[in-house]
């Protein structure tokens, strides 16, 4: 894995960023946007997911990290199980639903290979330099 110097850099970080435009964009539809209480929750999960990996990688350890990627994918699911009510409610396209998806399906499955990838590494972060 090439040396990472910000989060910005971090491909599941900027597949988390993508996918939170998304949801922005769908939460703005007519149906969607007068569901206050349901907007504003797929709204934050979708933000949890690239804010907790920004705030893991931040705190400059592997544990921690890896800590706070776990809650990231947790986030991913969340916002997921979300996705299939939006759908269910008819706030959304079956198109778009799919699609959606599996973005947090590949969201997650990046997650948890960067989770194997920092368990397995020998380095430990910056913070234990």
């Amino acid at each position: 894995m090439a040396t990472v110097k910000c989060f910005e850099d971090l491909k599941i970080w900027k597949m988390a960023r993508d996918f939170c435009r998304d949801i922005f964009r769908i939460i703005r539809y007519d149906k969607f946007s007068r569901d206050y209480k349901f907007k504003e929750q797929i709204w934050a999960s979708s933000g949890s997911i690239m804010d907790n990996i920004a705030e893991g990688f931040e705190r400059g350890g592997n544990k921690e990290f890896i800590q706070f990627l776990a809650i990231a994918k947790g986030s991913s699911g969340e916002a997921r199980s979300q996705l299939h009510r939006a759908f269910d409610c008819q706030y959304i396209e079956k198109d778009e639903y799919i699609q959606l998806s599996q973005k947090a399906i590949d969201i997650s499955k990046s997650i948890a290979a960067l989770i194997d990838y920092l368990k397995q590494s020998e380095m430990k972060g910056n913070k234990y330099k």
